[in-house]
Parts: C-alpha cells; sequence; structure tokens
C-alpha cells in the first residue's frame, strides 16, 4: 500500500485527485494537506509535514494560478509565491530519496513560437509568451530542480505538463479565472442580465487544447501505478484543439445564451495556437475519456449548483 502525499489540494487539481483517489486508495494512507496544515512558504513547515509523513509517492499541485489579466497585473506576485512554493517542496525532498515525485506544471513552460502540437522537446528552446512569463519561469525552475533531485540524489521524478484544464470546482470569476470558467461566468451573469450581447477579449481566433481535470487525475493515478516509465517530462492533453469563437458558441448553446457574441479585438490574444503532443504519455496506454461537450455540460451544471459570486 503507497503512502501519498499531496500538496495543493484546494485546488482544481487537488479537488479532483481527491474525489477520483476517494475509491482506489485507503483513505488512511492519503494526506491531503492544505494551507490550514501547512504553510508552504515555510520550508520549516513543508518540510516538517513531509519528515511526519514518509511518502511513497508526492504529488505536488500547489500553485498560485489565474488567466491572462490576473498573470499580466501581478507578475511579481505569480514569480515569487509559485518559485517559493516549488523550492521548498522539492528542497524538503531532499532526504526521501525513495519518495515518487510527480510534479504538475502546466503547458505555458514552451516557448510562444514552438511548433505545434508542442513535443517535450520543445522546453527552453525559445522565448516564453509574455503575457504569463512569470509563471512559466517559476515552472521551469521547478522542473530543473525536480531533475536535479532525480540526477544528484536518485529521486524518482514525473515532470507531468497538462494542457489547459476545465472542471467542477475551478475558480469562476470576472477577471482572475482562466478561459473557460471565466466564459461561464460572465455568460451566465449576461444569461440573467438579459444582455443582447457578450463581449470576448481577442479576435477569437485563438486555437486551444482543453482537457477535464478528472482525466488529468486518472493519469496521475496511473503514473503512480506504473513503476516502469522513467521520462521525467511527459505532456498530457486530448490531442483536440478549439478556437476561443468556437468554444464561445459551444458555451452559449449548453448556458441557453441568446444574445450575440462579440469580440474585442484591442486585447490581447495571448499565444495563437497551443496544442500538445500528447503521444508519449498515450504510448504508456493512457488516454482521455471526457470529451469537450460532454465535460462543458457537467462543468456548467456545478456552476448553477455551486455557484458563489466573485
Amino acid at each position: 500500500m503507497k503512502k501519498i502525499l499531496v500538496f495543493g489540494s484546494n485546488g482544481l487539481v487537488g479537488k479532483s485527485i481527491k474525489r477520483t483517489f476517494k475509491d482506489i486508495y485507503n483513505p488512511d494512507e492519503i494526506f491531503f494537506s492544505t494551507r490550514e496544515d501547512t504553510n508552504l512558504f515555510s520550508y520549516e513547515q513543508t518540510k516538517k509535514t513531509i519528515d511526519k509523513f514518509q511518502p511513497d509517492v508526492l504529488i505536488n499541485a500547489a500553485a498560485k494560478v489565474g488567466g491572462i489579466y490576473a498573470n499580466n497585473l501581478q507578475r511579481s506576485e505569480f514569480l515569487i509565491e509559485n518559485l517559493k512554493i516549488n523550492i521548498n517542496i522539492l528542497e524538503s525532498c531532499i532526504d526521501h530519496k525513495e519518495t515518487k515525485i510527480i510534479n504538475l506544471g502546466s503547458s505555458c513552460i514552451y516557448p510562444l513560437n514552438a511548433d505545434n502540437p508542442i513535443k517535450e522537446s520543445s522546453i527552453m528552446t525559445g522565448i516564453l509568451e509574455p503575457t504569463n512569463s512569470p509563471y512559466a519561469m517559476a515552472k521551469l525552475t521547478s522542473i530543473e530542480l525536480a531533475n536535479s533531485l532525480n540526477i544528484q540524489y536518485g529521486h524518482e521524478v514525473i515532470n507531468l505538463m497538462p494542457t489547459n484544464l476545465y472542471g467542477p470546482e475551478d475558480n469562476f470569476s470576472e477577471m482572475d479565472s482562466h478561459v473557460i470558467p471565466g466564459l461561464i461566468y460572465k455568460m451566465h451573469k449576461a444569461k440573467e442580465n438579459n444582455e443582447e450581447s457578450f463581449q470576448i477579449w481577442g479576435t477569437g481566433k485563438p486555437r486551444r487544447e482543453f482537457m477535464h481535470v478528472d482525466d488529468l487525475a486518472m493519469a496521475i493515478q496511473f503514473l503512480i501505478e506504473r513503476n516502469d516509465i522513467k521520462e521525467s517530462l511527459l505532456n498530457i492533453g486530448t490531442g483536440d484543439e478549439v478556437t476561443i469563437s468556437e468554444l464561445s458558441l459551444l458555451l452559449k448553446k449548453i448556458i441557453s445564451f441568446d444574445g450575440e457574441i462579440t469580440f474585442d479585438t484591442n486585447m490581447p490574444n495571448g499565444n495563437p495556437r497551443k496544442l500538445l503532443d500528447s503521444s508519449l504519455i498515450k504510448s504508456f496506454g493512457w488516454k482521455p475519456s471526457i470529451n469537450l461537450k460532454d465535460g462543458l455540460e457537467k462543468t456548467y451544471e456545478w456552476f448553477k449548483k455551486n455557484r458563489i459570486d466573485n
């Protein structure tokens, strides 16, 4: 029986792991750490938690996250806070050489002009997308540090880079959300207010890949059980992509918003296209199970039942 420690248990990914793992693993062997028990900005507290629990597997899902607006406005905070979190967790693992580390990152680590679909080999080959480069730099540092633990101390490390995630228990708000929860929140509000139009930042032309967060949780469980996967960096996505315009029309139908969709072309698009090449993890036998339409419908139903205005 594996002892599993999850940092970032109150985030989108952490809550999905909690939902997914409850019927798979003995609850007494899993510790879902939150801010209430561990301040990840403190090396001493972080190390104390790891030393006490002695995990066989450590899942680092802790991060300060947000959409384009939040990343661009709070550039210093996104870099400083994510650096502190990742350094404290990984440094605290040095004495735990038998602990398998699953270190979660983001597709934003890849260069702005990387060839699509983006392969793992594209890492560190060009400049980053400027609106979220501080967050990306923090994640790149965590990858380098995790790999250094593997090379220097022998830790088994998988740096897992998911595509754009969405799902229940996400942050649904006006300005601080990622694409899907932000659109759901604002379009639902527009529907309630009987607004005649709904405006979206950018041209609507950028292409994005989206994956339901529960598919990521199942992939993490898949990697925990596999001892033969020695890749240090793994992309994970669906392999499907849509334009922001296509996404907005799909949500318009799901939400039953009757107004017109318009685009503010004076606002930034972000990366024009970002599709991950997930052929490596799929070659080991993993594949996603939730298609975009079904995932969005389930996410919107959760939002309506649990909505908290921000």
